[in-house]
C-alpha cells in the first residue's frame, strides 16, 4: 500500500502531461488562450454601446401587487439614501436653530432663520407665518431652484411685462418675485411657511454650488467635494442638499405652531428636485408637490441633482412614485417635462390605482409657457394643498399683490449675526467630520454575535447589494450558446460563450473537464482574464492542472474590459465616462456612474454570471468553488458576498487592494462609496461563515473579518496565508 498510492498518483500526472503535450500539438497557439471568437470580433454585449446619461429615456413600469412594490420600495430607498451618503443618515446634532428680525405685513409676518444641519454648516431662510391662527397648523416647506441668487430672486422689469402679456403672472410685484410670491400666498391661506436656501445661493455662502474637480482639493486626506476620495465615500454635493432637507424638515415640524402631520413640500425645477427627493426618502411630509421638474426625460442636469447609483434602474418617476400612497401633484411646461400627460403620468395613475387612491396623483401641462413656476402653475398647487392639507378654503384661490421684501429684510446675516466662515478650508473640515463620524458609526457595527452579524449584514451588506446591484442570475438566465470541445486525453477543453439574453450580455469562457470528475467545480478569476489560466507557452498552468489531475473542473472567463473584450487581449487601463457635455460632466462621478454601473461592478456580474452558469450545468456540479489570485480578489470578494452561499469555498488574494487609494474616478477599479463601509475589509466580512483562505493581508486579517466569522459561530472557517505559492492554496482549496 505504501508504494502504490505514490506510483498511482505518478500514473495520473503522467496522464496529465502527455494531455498537455497533445494539447500543445494539435489545438493551441503558443504563447496565447484559446479564442472563443474568430479574430477581430468583439462579444454582442451591450454593455460595449454607448454609457447612459440624464438625458435618456427614463419610463416607469408600475408594480402588479402592493406586496411587490413594498419591496421594490425598501430597496428603492436604500438606493436613494446610500446615493447621498445618507446610509447610514449621519449622527443628528443640535439644529441651534436661531429666529430674528421679524418683519410684519397686514396678515403675515417674516422672519430670518438660520440653523445647523451638521455642527457650523448653516441652512439659511424665511419662516412665513400667518397672523390670527391659533394652535398647530399646516406648514409648507418651499425649496427654490436654479434662479439667479434663488430667495432673492428678481426677474426685472422687462421679464415681468414679458409674462404679464403672455398671460403668466397677474401682478407686477408677483412676476418679479415669483418665488416670494408663492409663499406669501400660502402665508395667507393659513400655512406657515419656510423658505431656504440651496447650497451656495442667497445666504447659504459656507460652499460654493455643486462640485468640479479642483487638483488643491484632490488629496490623500483633507479632501474637498468632487474629488476621488469625496466619492469613494458618497459624499456628493446631492448628499449635502439633501440632508439639509431632512435637517429643515427636523426643525420645521417641531415648530409649536406647525401640525406635523400636515406639512407639504413645493419647488420647482432644482427645487421640484429637492422636493420629490425629499418627499421619498422621508415618509413625513404628507403632500408633495414638484413643479416642472419630474418626467421621462432630462432627469436633472447639475451635481445638485446627481449622485452615483440614484438613477441606476430608475428614474424621477418611480423615484416620485415612492411619494405613494401621500397626494402627489405636479406640472410640466414647453421643457423636458412636456410630455409628461402621455408618458410618466398615466404609469402613476396605474400605480395609484393599483394601491387603491389613483385621485391622489394629478398632473397639469401648460405648454404655453416655457420653464417656470409662475402664476398659473402657482394656482394649480394651491387649490392641490387646499385640498390635501384640508385648509378648507372657498375656491378659486386667486393671488393677491403683495409688498415684497427687500433682500436686506429677508438676509439672515447682520452685525448682530455674523457669516460663518466659509472657503476650501470649512470645505474639508466639513467632509472630514462627515467621514469621521460615518467611520466611527461603521465600526460600531463590528459584529459580537448572530444578531450583530444580522444588523451589520442590514448596513453594510445592504450597501454592497446596492453598490453591486446583482445577486447571481436565477436558474435559466445564462445560458452557454456556443461550445467547442477539444480533447486533451484525461480531460478536456470547451471553448464557451455564455449569455445573459435578459441583460444582452455576453462572456467569452473556458472550461476544463476531468474525464473523471469529482463533482466540483473552480470559477478561476484572473486580472488578465481567462488567458491568466494559461501560461506564456499556451500550456495551461500547474496550479490548474493539480485541481484537473485531482478530478476538479476549473472555469475561466472574459470579465468585461478583458480579453477578447478588448482590440489588443490587454485589460482596459481606464473605464469609460460619459462626456457628453465636456463643460459640465468632465471630470464628475455622478454623471457617469448615477447611471451607469461602474466597471468594477459590472465585472463582478460576470463573475455572478458564470455562477449562475456553473450552477445550472448539467450535471450539476455538487460544489462551486471560487478563486481569485494577483490582483482579482476584491472582485471575488464581492462576488462572493452576493453569491447568496451558493460558493463553497474560496481562495482570496486582496494583494493589500483598497478603494481608498485609488486617485482617479476613471481608474478601472473605481467603486463610488467602496471606501466607506470599511473598504474591502468590509465586504470580505460578508463571506462569513463560508470557508475563506484569505492571503495578501499579512499574517492577520482584518478585525472586521475575524470578528464576523467568530459572531457567525465559525471562526475556523476563516484561514489566513502570508505569500503562499498557488499550490499551497490550491490544496486548501482540495481539502
Amino acid at each position: 500500500m505504501k508504494n502504490y498510492l505514490p506510483n498511482t498518483q505518478c500514473l495520473i500526472d503522467c496522464c496529465f502531461v502527455l494531455s498537455l503535450a497533445l494539447l500543445i500539438s494539435t489545438t493551441v497557439a503558443a504563447a496565447e488562450a484559446p479564442r472563443v471568437l474568430p479574430a477581430g470580433r468583439l462579444p454582442n454585449d451591450c454593455r460595449l454601446g454607448k454609457l447612459k446619461d440624464l438625458n435618456g429615456y427614463f419610463p416607469f413600469k408600475p408594480c402588479s401587487t402592493p406586496q411587490a412594490w413594498t419591496e421594490r420600495c425598501r430597496r428603492l430607498r436604500r438606493q436613494l439614501r446610500l446615493a447621498m451618503g445618507l446610509w447610514p443618515m449621519p449622527t443628528k446634532t443640535p439644529a441651534n436653530a436661531v429666529v430674528h428680525d421679524k418683519v410684519d405685513r397686514d396678515d403675515y409676518t417674516v422672519e430670518k432663520v438660520f440653523l445647523e444641519s451638521f455642527p457650523g454648516h448653516f441652512v439659511t431662510g424665511n419662516l412665513y407665518r400667518p397672523k390670527g391662527r391659533t394652535g398647530a397648523g399646516p406648514g409648507v416647506l418651499c425649496p427654490h431652484g436654479h434662479w439667479a441668487n434663488g430667495r432673492f430672486y428678481d426677474a426685472g422689469e422687462e421679464k415681468v411685462k414679458q409674462e404679464i402679456a403672455a398671460g403668466a403672472e397677474r401682478f407686477e410685484v408677483g412676476g418679479r418675485y415669483p418665488i416670494q410670491a408663492r409663499c406669501v400666498q400660502l402665508a395667507r391661506m393659513g400655512c406657515t411657511v419656510f423658505h431656504w436656501d440651496m447650497v451656495g445661493y442667497a445666504d447659504s455662502r459656507q460652499l460654493p454650488h455643486g462640485s468640479s474637480p479642483r487638483e488643491d482639493m484632490n488629496t490623500a486626506e483633507n479632501w474637498g467635494y468632487g474629488s476621488p476620495q469625496a466619492e469613494a465615500r458618497l459624499q456628493n454635493p446631492m448628499g449635502l442638499q439633501t440632508y439639509n432637507s431632512i435637517r429643515t424638515l427636523d426643525w420645521f415640524s417641531q415648530l409649536p405652531e406647525v401640525d406635523p402631520k400636515r406639512i407639504a413640500v413645493t419647488g420647482a425645477s432644482g427645487g421640484g428636485t429637492q422636493t420629490f427627493i425629499l418627499c421619498a426618502i422621508d415618509t413625513r411630509p404628507a403632500v408633495a408637490f414638484p413643479a416642472v421638474m419630474v418626467s421621462t426625460a432630462m432627469q436633472g442636469g447639475c451635481t445638485c441633482e446627481n449622485a452615483p447609483y440614484l438613477r441606476v434602474g430608475t428614474g424621477n418617476i418611480e423615484i416620485a412614485a415612492l411619494i405613494s400612497p401621500r397626494p402627489l401633484g405636479m406640472t410640466a411646461a414647453r421643457d423636458w417635462t412636456q410630455e409628461i400627460m402621455t408618458k410618466g403620468l398615466p404609469e402613476l395613475k396605474q400605480h395609484y390605482k393599483m394601491l387603491g387612491v389613483e385621485d391622489l396623483v394629478m398632473a397639469r401641462a401648460f405648454l404655453q409657457f416655457g420653464h417656470n413656476y409662475n402664476s398659473v402653475s402657482r394656482q394649480v398647487m394651491y387649490h392641490w394643498l387646499n385640498k390635501h392639507l384640508k385648509l378648507g378654503l372657498a375656491e378659486p384661490i386667486v393671488e393677491k399683490d403683495y409688498l415684497p421684501l427687500s433682500k436686506a429684510e429677508m438676509s439672515v446675516w447682520d452685525d448682530d449675526h455674523p457669516k460663518p466662515p466659509g472657503g476650501k478650508d470649512y470645505e474639508r473640515s466639513l467632509l472630514k467630520w462627515i467621514t469621521e463620524d460615518s467611520q466611527r458609526q461603521l465600526v460600531a457595527l463590528l459584529p459580537r454575535d448572530p444578531a450583530g452579524l444580522k444588523q451589520y449584514r442590514e448596513v453594510v451588506g445592504g450597501a454592497v447589494d446596492v453598490m453591486i446591484g446583482r445577486r447571481v442570475p436565477p436558474p435559466g438566465a445564462v445560458k452557454c450558446i456556443s461550445r467547442k470541445q477539444q480533447d486533451a486525453g484525461s480531460w478536456q477543453l470547451s471553448k464557451l460563450l455564455l449569455r445573459y439574453e435578459a441583460k444582452g450580455e455576453e462572456l467569452p469562457a473556458v472550461l476544463f473537464e476531468p474525464k473523471k470528475w469529482n463533482k466540483r467545480l473552480v470559477i478561476w478569476i484572473d486580472k488578465t482574464g481567462k488567458q491568466g489560466l494559461f501560461d506564456a507557452s499556451g500550456t495551461p498552468k500547474p496550479a490548474i492542472g493539480k485541481l484537473l489531475s485531482a478530478g476538479t473542473a476549473v472555469v475561466g472567463v472574459d470579465l468585461l474590459g478583458q480579453g477578447e473584450f478588448t482590440a489588443d487581449g490587454k485589460p482596459l487601463a481606464k473605464a469609460s465616462m460619459n462626456l457628453g457635455d465636456k463643460n459640465r460632466w468632465a471630470g464628475k462621478a455622478c454623471y457617469t456612474y448615477g447611471y451607469n454601473y461602474p466597471l468594477f461592478s459590472k465585472r463582478v456580474h460576470d463573475i455572478l454570471s458564470v455562477i449562475s452558469f456553473a450552477r445550472d450545468w448539467c450535471p450539476a456540479p455538487e460544489q462551486i468553488d471560487l478563486v481569485g489570485l494577483a490582483g482579482a480578489g476584491h472582485w471575488v470578494a464581492a462576488a462572493r458576498a452576493q453569491a447568496d452561499g451558493l460558493v463553497n469555498r474560496a481562495v482570496i488574494d486582496t494583494a493589500g487592494f483598497r478603494f481608498a487609494n485609488l486617485a482617479a474616478i476613471d481608474a478601472p477599479d473605481f467603486l463610488p462609496g467602496g471606501a466607506k463601509y470599511l473598504d474591502l475589509p468590509g465586504i470580505l466580512a460578508l463571506s462569513a461563515p463560508h470557508p475563506l483562505c484569505l492571503t495578501g493581508e499579512g499574517d492577520t486579517p482584518p478585525p472586521v473579518v475575524t470578528a464576523a466569522y467568530k459572531a457567525a459561530g465559525k471562526p475556523g472557517n476563516l484561514v489566513v496565508k502570508e505569500n503562499p505559492s498557488e499550490e499551497t492554496v490550491i490544496e486548501w482549496l482540495l481539502r
